[in-house]
């Protein structure tokens, strides 16, 4: 199942058909997830959180053994485009680098494994959907595409139709389970996986490890001592993130089954909870619940749905069922205890037991069925009656972690948290003046659908070693172009801006990429690290402040350099970045690309409370990304605490300029 955690992203639509009306309760209920909903009001959202409800269940640890397997590492594929929406570019890409890296750990033909490989970069760089490409004109349309032949074209087509390919199915029964496991090691590709199978004789995950720790590894051409540390490495990552994948694996496959559940008449309400509801960076497993009258229909439909690879239980109250290797227990509970269940089941475990010592100390037992006076219930069936009960405002699930939300409930002090709504532009967008896929007005023109008010193009400085990367030449082309797009705006008096931005390249040296005569003609300078990741704490925190020392840096990007399930945060001392922010009034920023989610939650709340503001930007390479992945920032940013005034891009144009500007 670690595919979902380790492939490259891919974000999957969730099923958007036929759902109930706006307004039915069991759409209302979904919008709780995160509440990250653009679509509904402030004021809204506040009202409907009074009917809003959701723990973190855990399935038993022979169920988390089961889901284990070393064969789900690769087979999770989307089987059933009912439920689960159209194929992305990126899956389909994925499909093909997958077999590529089969038949090259098989030793198989280097000319094959390329076809495979630049299929995959190209499917990766168009801006059209290949499935609707594939539904309009099938093979024959396909085979326009420079870089897709008629084999990889059929392969498309039967992808687009089941989800999956009998090539890509058919290796994966030719090569053992546990030597496909470790393709999703970090720090080992199919190439050193054939050596080692072929030279050392290793076949899985333990073998791997104890070549490595006895060092046989070293000795073997083209590895070394290095390469035998970072493989200790990369197993210790990879098993560190056993069963858990990416929020944003889960929660579109959660919002599907949803989507396919309130389609029943016998639902009344449903909603995601557990650690999913909270909007944790990775989620175990997903747990729903539903109010019905009619039990037994809802798991009939639960445990029947389309891509069901197992069902673990099933009863009138709960099933659990596995669908793409991700463990999902449905609960079925009266109307009467609808909001005690939620709070319950949302979790987190430690809010949880804060909140029922509140309880008892009035007097009162809390729990999944609802809140107890002696035998009386006295509350349950809204998820605020259960604040209410120990004298509490209710309490958003992203908070409930028993990070300080109890007090500041007392103190009447809640955060009113940042919304999707509450963004006036994105700060961190590519375009194809580097390695982005959309020119500056496609990347505008989706910029002004989103309702912003600007847009910062921030494409790369040369060091990056991004193909077509700025550099001295090609600046003042695109910022002709820039300039172009605007003015565009301005004679349809359309109110928007396109802001001329790099992302610069923080070298190993503290140099920066662009010297200062060239960074004073943006508008707006990123600075990032991209390499020499492994330098010690206190050489990285200098490098990092160096670059906030520039008068012409503004936001330092993805500040840790994390990549979740690939690679760990660099070393730095952010107790002293965050002081050195505060001190040169340098933004960070809060990364929303699903891998990375760089501020994490925790370091949101440091920049919080340091007074340093967070930039939440999407890092998007498509304009796609521009609107499917900052909801997952807005996420973490809500979960480290952040308001409107504690994010720069919630400002408007004129704000954001007096504030970069004129600091």
């Amino acid at each position: 199942m670690f595919d979902l955690l380790l492939s490259p992203l891919s974000l999957l639509r969730a099923c958007r058909s036929g759902p109930r009306p706006v307004g039915s309760r069991a759409v209302e209920d979904m919008y709780f997830i995160g509440s990250t909903f653009a679509s509904i009001s402030r004021e809204d959202r506040s009202r409907m959180n009074e009917r809003a409800c959701g723990k973190d269940v855990c399935s038993s640890a022979q169920q988390r053994e089961k889901r284990t397997t070393s064969r789900a590492v690769l087979t999770m594929r989307m089987n059933n485009r009912k439920l689960y929406g159209t194929m992305h570019n990126l899956d389909i890409a994925r499909i093909f680098n997958e077999i590529a890296d089969i038949l090259e750990v098989q030793g198989e033909n280097a000319f094959k494994i390329r076809a495979y490989r630049k299929a995959a970069l190209t499917i990766e760089t168009l801006t059209q959907d290949l499935t609707v490409i594939a539904e309009r004109g099938g093979v024959k349309e396909l085979k326009k595409i420079p870089g897709i032949g008629e084999g990889i074209a059929k392969k498309i087509v039967e992808i687009a139709e089941t989800g999956d390919c009998k090539k890509h199915r058919e290796l994966l029964q030719e090569m053992p389970a546990e030597l496909i496991e470790l393709l999703a090691i970090p720090h080992v590709g199919p190439k050193t996986i054939a050596k080692l199978h072929a030279e050392l004789g290793i076949a899985n995950l333990a073998g791997l490890e104890e070549a490595a720790k006895a060092h046989k590894l070293a000795g073997l051409s083209g590895l070394g001592t290095k390469a035998e540390e970072n493989i200790l490495k990369g197993i210790e990552q990879y098993r560190s993130h056993q069963g858990r994948v990416l929020l944003s694996k889960a929660l579109p496959y959660a919002e599907a089954i949803v989507s396919e559940l309130q389609r029943l008449d016998a639902v009344e309400r449903i909603l995601i909870a557990g650690s999913l509801r909270r909007m944790r960076e990775t989620i175990g497993d997903i747990d729903i619940l539903v109010v019905s009258t009619r039990p037994n229909e809802v798991m009939d439909a639960f445990t029947r749905m389309d891509g069901v690879e197992d069902v673990i239980a099933k009863g009138e109250t709960k099933s659990s069922i596995i669908i793409r290797g991700i463990n999902v227990d449905l609960r079925v509970v009266e109307a009467v205890s609808f909001g005690a269940a939620a709070h319950y089941f949302t979790g987190s475990k430690h809010h949880n037991v804060r909140i029922r010592e509140l309880g008892l100390k009035r007097g009162l037992k809390i729990n999944e069925y609802g809140v107890f006076r002696g035998t009386e219930r006295i509350g349950g069936e809204q998820e605020s009656e259960i604040f209410a009960s120990v004298e509490l405002p209710y309490i958003p699930p992203e908070l409930r972690e028993d990070r300080g939300e109890i007090e500041a409930g007392r103190a009447g002090s809640i955060p009113n948290l940042v919304e999707l709504g509450d963004l006036k532009g994105d700060l961190h967008v590519h375009s194809i003046w580097s390695d982005g896929k959309n020119s500056i007005e496609e990347i505008a023109d989706a910029a002004l659908d989103l309702g912003y008010e600007y847009m910062a193009i921030v494409d790369h400085s040369p060091a990056v070693g991004i193909a077509g990367g700025l550099n001295e030449e090609k600046i003042p082309k695109r910022s002709a172009e820039i300039e172009r797009v605007n003015n565009r705006f301005e004679d349809e008096g359309i109110q928007f801006r396109v802001l001329n931005a790099v992302e610069v390249d923080i070298k190993s040296d503290s140099s920066l990429d662009f010297t200062d005569t060239i960074l004073e003609t943006f508008d707006l300078v990123v600075g990032a690290v991209h390499s020499k990741f492994s330098q010690d704490r206190a050489t990285m925190t200098n490098r990092i402040i160096s670059a906030m020392e520039s008068p012409h840096v503004d936001i330092i990007a993805h500040p840790t350099g994390r990549l979740l399930g690939k690679r760990d945060p660099y070393a730095v001392d952010m107790a002293q970045l965050m002081a050195a922010a505060r001190e040169t009034r340098t933004i960070l920023e809060l990364n929303s690309y699903p891998e990375r989610l760089d501020l994490n939650d925790l370091h949101c709340r440091m920049a919080k409370d340091y007074g340093v503001l967070v930039a939440i930007s999407t890092d998007a390479h498509d304009t796609l990304q521009m609107h499917d992945v900052r909801r997952y920032g807005i996420a973490t940013a809500r979960r480290g605490w952040l308001e409107p005034k504690d994010v720069v891009n919630t400002r408007d144009l004129a704000g954001l300029i007096q504030l970069v500007k004129g600091s």
